[in-house]
């Protein structure tokens, strides 16, 4: 990340562990000063600051209202119940367990129904968890050892030896990625995600050159919506346009840390090259 970056960021030595240092974490994160911070969820600052330094307990109405006001992720409004005393309330159980059947089933449909277009559902850590049947085919002839769980789709992405040889238009598909992954450590702070970016940033580009930096726009480009992906297979280059859907379920962690990355045929050259993949797939 660059200086500006680094800096937008608040230093945490150690994670935080009273409700206060809870508070004080997230609202510096999100550059609320305790003024701003008590005008959004209409409470005096005196208060807010009492509750801040532990000097007052909030009550659970007043939690929810913080990290509402806050954008706090689900995953860590959990530990701010339970550093206030109070019980979690968000499930966060994996896609395997039984309980999830129906979900990933309509996942699981979803993606199915995207064919003959490339689509995948990947976690919070962009590590891969389903894919439809285009999916395998596009992945072919990376390095094993980057196509064994759990497969991180970044890093297959842009690894010298997994994708990036064969992505046309690798810069710009390189910067999008870069941005989508900051807009997450600065909503989240993970920091899986931040040595994952630095990581990514270390890797030479596919002709072992240093990543070059700037934005490349091609046609096509519509920054959040809609990417340009370009790419190299034995039957040409696939122009293709991608998007990104969330799910946004209220109380389960994991559908609303689920990502979808679904891919759409630029021209119809590439359509009928993808049709043709499919059925040559087997069922």
């Amino acid at each position: 990340m660059s200086a500006m970056e680094t800096s937008a960021l608040p230093h945490r030595s150690a994670p935080p562990s009273t409700f206060g240092e809870h508070l004080r974490h997230w609202r510096q994160r999100r550059r609320f000063s305790q003024m701003d911070l008590a005008h959004v969820a209409e409470v005096s600052t005196r208060h807010l600051s009492c509750v801040e330094t532990g000097r007052a307990s909030p009550s659970r109405e007043m939690v929810l209202r913080l990290v509402e006001r806050l954008d706090v992720p689900l995953r860590e409004r959990n530990a701010w119940l339970v550093a206030a005393g109070f019980a979690p309330m968000y499930r966060a159980r994996p896609l395997e367990d039984p309980e999830m059947a129906s979900a990933r089933a309509a996942v699981q449909r979803i993606l199915e129904c995207h064919e003959p277009c490339p689509a995948l559902a990947m976690d919070r850590h962009w590590n891969l968890v389903m894919y439809n049947r285009l999916v395998p085919m596009l992945t072919a002839g990376a390095a094993p050892e980057l196509l064994q769980g759990p497969v991180n789709v970044l890093r297959l992405s842009l690894h010298p030896q997994g994708l990036a040889p064969r992505i046309a238009n690798l810069r710009q598909w390189r910067e999008h990625l870069f941005e989508r992954l900051r807009q997450q450590i600065r909503a989240t702070g993970d920091a899986v995600l931040v040595a994952l970016l630095e990581e990514l940033k270390a890797y030479p580009d596919a002709f072992g050159d240093t990543p070059a930096t700037g934005h490349l726009a091609l046609p096509g480009e519509h920054p959040g919506v809609l990417m340009p992906f370009q790419f190299h297979t034995g039957h040409g280059v696939l122009q293709l346009v991608s998007t990104t859907t969330v799910f946004g379920s209220p109380v389960d962690i994991t559908l609303q840390e689920l990502a979808l990355e679904t891919f759409f045929p630029a021209d119809e050259a590439t359509a009928a090259v993808l049709r043709g993949l499919l059925a040559s797939t087997p069922d």
